[in-house]
C-alpha cells in the first residue's frame, strides 16, 4: 500500500506454563456441546497441544481470521455477521439458549470477563481451557528511538487495551508522548474511549479490528491528511 511499517508489540503471547493440564483440559472440552475460540491464537495454541477431534460440537469463532485459522484444519466455525468481538459472539442465535449445554472457551487469561459472564447468566455448563497466555512485550532503546523518528502522519493501529497499557508502561516517557500524537486508529468504541483516555486526541474508529478493516482507516486518514 506504500506505507512504511513500525512493528511495535505491545503484547508477546506464548504457550501455558503447564502444557500438560493444558493438553487434557483441551481434550476433555472436545466433548462440550459449544467450543468458543476467541482469537487465531488460541486456535494455533490449542491445535499445538492436540489436534481437534472432527466429531466436536458445533464451533464458534470470534472473527474471521480465527474463523481462518480453523478452516485450515477443516473446521467451518460460526462467525459474528457485523461486530467481531465478544458482543458481536454473544448476539449469535446459537449463544442465545444455553441452559444445561455444555460450552468451552478457548482462550488466555484475562480479558473483560464479558463472555464468561454472559454464558453463564444464560445458563451455560461453562469451560475456560486456557491454552496460551498473554505478556507484555520486551521493548528496546531501538523500538522508543523508532517512535521518536515516526512522521506527523503516522497512525497507530489499535486493537486492544492491554497492548496499550503495556505501550504506555514499557515505552520511556519522550517516545510515549511522541507515540500520542500519532493518530490512533481504533477497532471498536470501546478501544476508542481507551486511546482518548491514554491521551490521543487524533483517533479514527475503523469498521473493525480485522487488518483490512484496520489498514483501510489508515488509508482514510492519509487520504484526508493530503486533501487538507
Amino acid at each position: 500500500m506504500g506505507g512504511t511499517s513500525l512493528l511495535l508489540p505491545g503484547l508477546s503471547l506464548r504457550g501455558t506454563s503447564d502444557a500438560q493440564q493444558a493438553r487434557e483440559q483441551w481434550r476433555d472440552a472436545q466433548d462440550d456441546d459449544v467450543l468458543i475460540f476467541t482469537s487465531p491464537a488460541a486456535v494455533r495454541y490449542a491445535l499445538a497441544l492436540a489436534p481437534l477431534d472432527k466429531a466436536h460440537g458445533e464451533v464458534v469463532a470470534v472473527g474471521q481470521g480465527t474463523a481462518r485459522a480453523l478452516q485450515r484444519h477443516g473446521v467451518t466455525a460460526q462467525v459474528p455477521a457485523s461486530r467481531q468481538d465478544s458482543e458481536g459472539m454473544l448476539a449469535l442465535p446459537l449463544l442465545q439458549h444455553l441452559q444445561g449445554r455444555r460450552v468451552a472457551l478457548i482462550t488466555a487469561p484475562g480479558g473483560r470477563g464479558l463472555m464468561q459472564q454472559q454464558l453463564a447468566g444464560r445458563g451455560a455448563i461453562l469451560r475456560e481451557v486456557h491454552v496460551y497466555q498473554r505478556a507484555a512485550s520486551r521493548l528496546t532503546r531501538r523500538h522508543a528511538e523508532a517512535v521518536l523518528q515516526m512522521a506527523d502522519t503516522a497512525c497507530v493501529l489499535l486493537s486492544s487495551i492491554e497492548a496499550l497499557q503495556n505501550l504506555r508502561q514499557q515505552l520511556p516517557v519522550t517516545a510515549w508522548e511522541r507515540l500520542r500524537q500519532a493518530t490512533a486508529v481504533v477497532s471498536s468504541e470501546r478501544i476508542e474511549a481507551a486511546a482518548r483516555a491514554a491521551g490521543f486526541s487524533r483517533i479514527y474508529r475503523a469498521a473493525s479490528a480485522v487488518q483490512a478493516e484496520l489498514l483501510a482507516g489508515a488509508c482514510e486518514v492519509c487520504s484526508r491528511a493530503r486533501h487538507d
